[in-house]
């Protein structure tokens, strides 16, 4: 990852534990079930836009690095890598 995006991820990360944190106590004090339902999708969205960043980045950085390098392995390493990635987010 680059150096300028780790702190970036690592904030939204520590945001959303809160945001989960505070899904617990939602269900400990025994919330209104649309209430919980609605942050957690909050989690999801903000779990998602994490996902976005760090792929980019991936793409951005490994990967560019991989297709322009004369490493042929690396480059077929890093198209199956990105086709699995793909694919586990169809799922």
């Amino acid at each position: 990852m680059q150096v300028e995006i780790k702190p970036k991820v690592i904030g939204r990360l520590n945001r959303i534990e809160g945001q989960v944190r505070g899904i617990g106590r939602m269900v400990e004090d025994d919330r209104y079930c649309v209430d919980i339902l609605t942050q957690l999708q909050a989690v999801r969205a903000a779990l998602t836009r994490v996902e976005n960043e760090v792929l980019k980045d991936h793409v951005d950085h490994c990967v560019m690095r991989a297709m322009t390098g004369d490493d042929r392995s690396d480059r077929e390493a890093k198209a199956n890598e990105l086709i699995e990635l793909l694919n586990r987010a169809l799922r």
